[in-house]
């Protein structure tokens, strides 16, 4: 049969004369062969050598939508994505340009065909020229180019994400010499993927010799051991550059539990290592400013005391004229005035030592068994004359009995009582009251310390214990003082185990709430 007659046939023609062929040549195997390729779910498609579609199976037909009647008069080119055509194009000009030759060469490419309803379907394509008859066999990869996609997608976000950390991951087999390294590897060691060759001694070559035997022993005994393991070590780079690299790495298992293989991660830790020995040495002149500060303020608080006594003790002698009269009484007026200055100096004095000791952690409490009646009865009845002098009236109420005894230091609860009563007497003005109170519970006391004073402002309750902190108002600032009585006084509650609570109304008054337990639990102060 011609050539030339063959390309006008049609599709039914082409099916009806393959019908004839295989009764004409009693060829047994030719029904088994159309059989199978029906059978099979490969996509098989005849072209004469121009490209027009003359056979499909049923599994072309299923995927691509198209039935025997749509394929009548359809070109194999049409079949394609518009952007695969030229490529199709050519291979199909490539196999019509290779009639004379013997051997027909057989054309693999990929290839997206358009289906009936407008999708895409990605397909596998093997493609011989034989008799003027195009043999296209196909394999539907869509499935394939899918997970493809997500394979690459997942890599690069994994190399974006080694780019950001500067981590870069790596894998041995044991008995290979060759390592495997991510891209993000070659970046930190400063080489060439195409130019390095990345094994145990080549590693070596860069790490810091120091460091060597460590990195060694640290594989080995991951080896030996077969436990996870994890090292820093410092490496000089092609460049020169001292880099500090963190490894941590893994034991690979084959399915019998054996080690057949290390892998794991390297990061680059240069900046984090620099930027940590910058705050090592901030913290370390820090620490030594500090501790010249608090060395600083114990001997001026020294040296300031001895001469601040002298003078407090002979202003009293002279106030009370304890060796004889004074001619003109105004002196007694200006001894009074130098006495409280030295009073209110040295008050100052012991708050701001008393303070630095507390933050450097060196303020130590000396607990004994303590009745906490007396220590209230005496912080009162030291209160009274300050009291007195400023027109309040100091009261105690709800006091436990005398037997009743707590185990805290002594000086440090009365430290306590006597700040919270001299600042509630200092910010209430002339005709109001203080009122000392203590409740006895299961583990704790309560005292509180109420006031008619002029308040504290809501905004200023978060940070009224804070050192160096006052009320802001006019009538505060009358009233000269450091700042650090409450800051004080909540560091010695919470020493104790208990906590320190206010509430306050402007121009109302202030109420203190302190709880300590019958135990104090000793709290040492972080000096960091």
């Amino acid at each position: 049969m011609k050539k030339n007659k063959r390309l006008a046939y049609s599709y039914e023609a082409f099916a009806a004369e393959q019908d004839q062929s295989i009764q004409k040549h009693a060829d047994p195997a030719r029904p088994e062969i159309a059989k199978f390729m029906e059978l099979s779910r490969e996509l098989f498609v005849l072209t004469d050598e121009r490209g027009q579609i003359l056979w499909t199976n049923k599994a072309f037909n299923s995927i691509s939508g198209y039935q025997k009647e749509d394929l009548s008069g359809l070109h194999f080119l049409d079949l394609f994505e518009s952007q695969d055509k030229p490529f199709i194009r050519n291979s199909l000009l490539e196999l019509s340009g290779s009639l004379g030759d013997q051997d027909f060469p057989l054309m693999e490419y990929d290839g997206r065909i358009v289906t009936k309803d407008g999708g895409f379907c990605h397909i596998e394509w093997r493609q011989q020229l034989h008799n003027g008859i195009l043999y296209c066999a196909g394999r539907d990869i869509s499935a394939t180019k899918v997970q493809e996609g997500a394979l690459s997608r997942r890599e690069k976000q994994l190399i974006e994400a080694e780019s950001i950390a500067k981590m870069g991951h790596w894998h041995w087999t044991i008995g290979e010499e060759v390592m495997g390294w991510s891209d993000q590897i070659y970046t930190i060691f400063g080489v060439e993927r195409q130019a390095f060759i990345p094994t145990f001694d080549s590693l070596n070559a860069f790490v810091e010799r120091e460091d060597m035997a460590r990195v060694n022993q640290a594989f080995q005994r991951a080896l030996i051991e077969e436990n996870d393991y994890d090292m820093d070590f410092r490496i000089h780079n092609l460049s020169g550059e001292m880099r500090y690299i963190r490894c941590e790495g893994r034991c690979g298992r084959d399915a019998d539990g054996e080690v057949i293989a290390l892998y794991g991660i390297m990061q680059d830790m240069t900046e984090r290592m620099l930027y940590e020995g910058e705050l090592k040495k901030a913290k370390e002149a820090a620490e030594r400013s500090y501790v010249a500060k608090t060395q600083f303020l114990a001997n001026m608080s020294h040296e300031l005391r001895t001469p601040l006594n002298a003078i407090i003790g002979f202003s009293e002698m002279i106030e009370q004229q304890l060796l004889g009269p004074i001619g003109t009484e105004k002196y007694l007026d200006y001894i009074g005035g130098i006495r409280e200055s030295g009073t209110h100096l040295l008050d100052l004095i012991s708050d701001i030592l008393d303070m630095s000791k507390i933050e450097a952690g060196k303020y130590d409490l000396d607990l004994e068994d303590l009745s906490i009646s007396k220590s209230l009865k005496l912080a009162v009845h030291m209160m009274e004359g300050r009291a007195h002098d400023a027109g309040v009236r100091v009261s105690l109420e709800g006091v436990p009995d005398d037997d009743y005894r707590i185990v805290a230091d002594r000086r440090a609860v009365l430290q306590v009582l006597l700040n919270l009563l001299s600042n509630a007497v200092k910010f209430t003005p002339k005709g109001g009251s203080v009122t000392l109170s203590c409740e006895s519970g299961d583990a704790s006391i309560f005292i509180k310390v109420k006031d008619t004073g002029i308040g504290i402002p809501s905004y200023k309750l978060k940070t009224i214990t804070k050192p160096f902190e006052q009320i802001s108002s006019s009538y505060a600032r009358d009233h000269a003082g450091t700042g650090l009585g409450l800051a004080i006084t909540k560091e010695l509650i919470e020493m104790h185990g208990g906590n320190l609570a206010i509430e306050s109304t402007v121009d109302v008054g202030t109420t203190v709430s302190v709880r300590l337990p019958h135990r104090a639990k000793v709290r040492i102060k972080n000096k960091s």
